[in-house]
C-alpha cells in the first residue's frame, strides 16, 4: 500500500505515515509534560502556576511544526489540548477551546515559517506572536460577538505576561533541538 507523500524542508518525500508518528509524539509530550511540570509546582507550592510559565504543551506543538510540517503541527495542536482535557481534565473547560485554537495556530505556523530562510529563533517567535494574535482574536470573538464569558477578556495580557519565561525558554530551546535534530538527520549514510 502506497503512502501519501508530501515534500519536506529538503525536497525529499516525507509520508504521511511519518507525519502522522511526529504529531503523535508532539501530543504524547505535549499531554506528558505540563503534568511533569504540574507535579514540580505542587512539590514547589507553586500549584499550576508553573504551567502558565513555562508554557510547556507549546514545545512539542512548535518543534514538530517545524521539523514535519503544518499537517502534523496543526493536528497535533488542535488534538493535544482536547486528549488533555479527557486525560487529566486540564485545560479548564472554559479554556479549551482558546487552547485548541492557539495550539493549532502554533504547529499551522511552524510548518509554513519552516522552509524560510530565517534562523529557528525568528521563526519561534513570529510562530509565538501569530499564535497568540490568533488567540486573542478568537477570545474577542467569543467574548464580544457570542458573550462568551466563562473566561475574561484580561486573559490575553496576562496570560502572555505569565508567559515571558515559557517564550524565552521556546526561543532558547526549540532552535537547539531542530538544529541537534537536523544535524543528526545530516550525519545519517
Amino acid at each position: 500500500m502506497a503512502d501519501t507523500m508530501v515534500k519536506n524542508k529538503t525536497g525529499q518525500s516525507a509520508s504521511l505515515k511519518i507525519q502522522t508518528l511526529a504529531a503523535l509524539c508532539a501530543v504524547i509530550g505535549a499531554v506528558a509534560l505540563p503534568q511533569i511540570v504540574h507535579v514540580i509546582g505542587a512539590v514547589s507550592g507553586l500549584g499550576t502556576a508553573l504551567g502558565e510559565v513555562i508554557l510547556p504543551m507549546h514545545l512539542p506543538i512548535i518543534l514538530v511544526g517545524l521539523l514535519a510540517g503544518s499537517f502534523a503541527g496543526a493536528v497535533s495542536g488542535f488534538l493535544a489540548p482536547v486528549i488533555s482535557f479527557a486525560l487529566t481534565g486540564m485545560p479548564g473547560i472554559g479554556l479549551l477551546p482558546f487552547m485548541m485554537v492557539e495550539l493549532c495556530a502554533y504547529g499551522f505556523l511552524a510548518g509554513l515559517l519552516r522552509k524560510a530562510s530565517i534562523p529557528t529563533f525568528f521563526k519561534v517567535l513570529l510562530t509565538q506572536v501569530g499564535g497568540r494574535l490568533i488567540r486573542a482574536a478568537a477570545i474577542l470573538i467569543a467574548f464580544y460577538a457570542f458573550g462568551y464569558s466563562k473566561i475574561p477578556v484580561s486573559i490575553i495580557w496576562t496570560s502572555i505576561t505569565a508567559g515571558l519565561f515559557g517564550i524565552i525558554l521556546q526561543c532558547t530551546l526549540i532552535p537547539l533541538a531542530v538544529f541537534r535534530i537536523e544535524n543528526a538527520k545530516s550525519k545519517e549514510p
